[in-house]
């Protein structure tokens, strides 16, 4: 059987358990997130070999060099003896983004930049859906960037791996477009929770990253929570289970703490201002350089390059500073050099064109501002506070200033250093650096809020209309002439030119509503003049009336304008349908209802 035969033969078989009558539906979709946990446990795995062994082969290999890394993460391969060769490590990088730009370019040009945006994108305007081969060509390009010396995360291209297969196996099984939206979501948080060690935050990060404001997408919260426990376990597994970093016990027992906290949260703001204007004023300038696309990555990586000639703590993923600094072992200097370089190694990075996420560098600059900040209270205040606990909250608050994400940042840093005594502080400038950097996001395919979503447009429309009901459209009931039954089409003729009306409600000899008609019901009797005298009004109203009343909502009444294509509607008394009370249009309803989303978005705003 060959390979196509078989994968289709696999594909008949998840059709098959997922549409089984003895599965309910509850245990179809725990089937479904147990597997998308799996495949995305799976690509962490992948993916992580392949940034060791590139690590392995072409930092420590060619140039010598040889970062340090987190406590979680052992080696992998003995080093080389290859001598630390600075030359070297300034042209790897450019070698990279030839690679990673002739893969991109050439294959999957979607899968540049940095991929939490792209996910970002798919769910709200494209139905969950992505093309098969973009987390193929996301890892392999990625871990070219990176392992070359290229700044950049992990998050990117394991977010595109879980979604692309959530969206993947969506697309096979004939599912809706919501249904779609939610397994690639899950696949974000999966793949991001398991790489990071951090399960949890990963589940609340896919909810979460989707909107500018606090709002969770509260649908996706349970199947990315399942998804992320079992790829976490899967990754653990391989790689020993832990922290990604390792912390000393700090805790928080002084509320004066809280000022050098606060002082670090602007400081945060400042620096995550900075590094989101960098990052998207480098891509503009590189859009406009006149070269190959092919080749941008690769110029980009040269400005890297000459950045990590001086200072190669700001090359690849640079978890190996922060693990220093959580210990008290680097200078205020050094952060510093850090902070900034890292800001501009990984725009020349991914702005460029190169593959990578943008979390891991965010926990680099974020940790090396909060070390320098802690490092100069030290200085000031000796004892006040530990600059390593300052490390961890900057972490925390700088990823929260740049991406809208203060909720579940705050569990990522906590879980990805086994430390939660530092809860308190981290909330608080958490909490300050959102208040403060809601202008600006390093992820600008967020949107505002649901309402702003095109993934929840037409909820959202049913939700409003739902709210309302005819009666607060009182003043919007046009009265209108009835016409007796027993006029003739001549007699109406007269009376249709002096009427604006469109539609006309005709009534017997009590004045009861019997029947309507419009327009387009006469035209056929208009252009047959020889019958107009015998032809009353009641044989063109039909009596099949679609009408509404006071207390029905306003979707019903959206649905019976489009059941018939019909633009206005006839308002009866609750207990007489008989009884005409006006007329309803269309336009008046889809003015109340865009008028009313006009308040809310200026409520939210305000």
């Amino acid at each position: 059987m060959d390979t196509q035969a078989r994968t289709e033969s696999g594909l008949s078989f998840l059709k098959r358990v997922c549409c089984s009558q003895q599965l309910s539906a509850t245990g179809k979709w725990l089937f479904t997130f147990v597997l998308i946990g799996i495949i995305a446990g799976l690509g962490s795995i992948l993916f992580q070999l392949l940034c060791n062994l590139g690590t392995h082969y072409l930092l420590d290999a060619l140039a010598g060099y040889r970062p340090h890394a987190p406590a979680g993460e052992p080696e992998l391969f003995e080093h080389t003896s290859t001598v630390f060769n600075r030359w070297i490590l300034l042209f790897l990088p450019a070698l990279g983004g030839i690679v990673s730009g002739w893969l991109v370019y050439t294959f999957a040009p979607e899968a540049e930049g940095h991929g939490t945006d792209a996910a970002i994108d798919a769910y709200h305007n494209k139905g969950g859906f992505i093309r098969g081969r973009v987390p193929i060509i996301k890892t392999i390009a990625s871990a070219v960037t990176l392992t070359s010396g290229g700044s950049g995360g992990r998050e990117g291209p394991i977010a595109q791996i879980g979604a692309g297969f959530g969206s993947f196996l969506a697309t096979k099984l004939n599912l809706t477009d919501r249904e779609r939206r939610i397994m690639m979501a899950a696949g974000v948080g999966a793949g991001v929770g398991s790489i990071f060690r951090a399960p949890l935050a990963g589940a609340l990060f896919a909810a979460e990253v989707l909107y500018k404001d606090p709002e969770f997408e509260a649908e996706v919260l349970i199947p990315t929570g399942i998804a992320s426990v079992v790829a976490y376990c899967v990754f653990c597994l391989t790689f020993g289970w832990g922290a990604l970093f390792s912390a000393p016990d700090f805790t928080f027992t002084n509320p004066v703490e809280l000022g050098p906290y606060v002082v670090l949260a602007f400081v945060l703001v400042g620096g995550g201002y900075l590094y989101v204007k960098t990052f998207y004023g480098v891509h503009t300038v590189f859009e406009r350089v006149k070269a190959p696309r092919h080749l941008k990555p690769a110029i980009g990586g040269l400005c890297t390059g000459v950045i990590g000639f001086f200072l190669p703590q700001t090359l690849a993923f640079g978890y190996g500073v922060v693990q220093q600094g959580i210990y008290n072992e680097l200078g205020l200097l050094l952060l510093l050099g850090v902070a900034f370089g890292k800001i501009l190694t990984t725009s020349f990075s991914i702005s460029s064109g190169g593959s990578g996420g943008v979390f891991g560098p965010s926990v680099v600059i974020g940790g090396a501002f909060g070390g320098a900040v802690g490092k100069a209270f030290e200085a000031l205040w000796p004892g006040l506070i530990s600059p390593g606990a300052m490390v961890i909250v900057g972490m925390a608050g700088f990823f929260t200033a740049v991406s809208n994400t203060p909720i579940s940042t705050i569990i990522f840093v906590s879980e990805m250093t086994g430390s939660y005594h530092l809860l308190l502080p981290s909330l608080l400038v958490c909490m300050l650096c959102y208040f403060f950097s809601q202008r600006f996001t390093i992820y600008k395919e967020q949107v505002k809020n649901r309402a702003a979503s095109a993934a929840h447009a037409g909820e959202f429309f049913v939700n409003i209309l739902e709210s309302y009901r005819v009666r607060d459209l009182e003043e919007s009931i046009r009265q209108v002439h009835t016409i007796p039954e027993p006029m003739t089409f001549s007699e109406f003729k007269d009376f249709y030119t002096q009427t604006d009306q469109h539609y006309f409600p005709v009534v017997n000899d009590q004045g009861r509503l019997s029947g309507i008609f419009s327009l387009n019901d006469f035209r056929s009797v208009l252009f047959t003049p020889e019958v107009e005298a015998l032809v009353l009004v009641k044989d063109i109203a039909g009596n099949n009336i679609i009408s509404t009343t006071l207390s029905e909502d306003l979707h019903t009444v959206m649905n019976k304008f489009t059941r018939k294509n019909i633009d206005s509607l006839p308002v009866v008394a609750e207990d007489d349908p008989g009884r005409l009370l006006g007329m309803l249009r269309r336009r008046e309803v889809i003015g109340f209802y865009n008028h009313k989303v006009e308040e809310l978005n200026r409520q939210r705003d305000g």
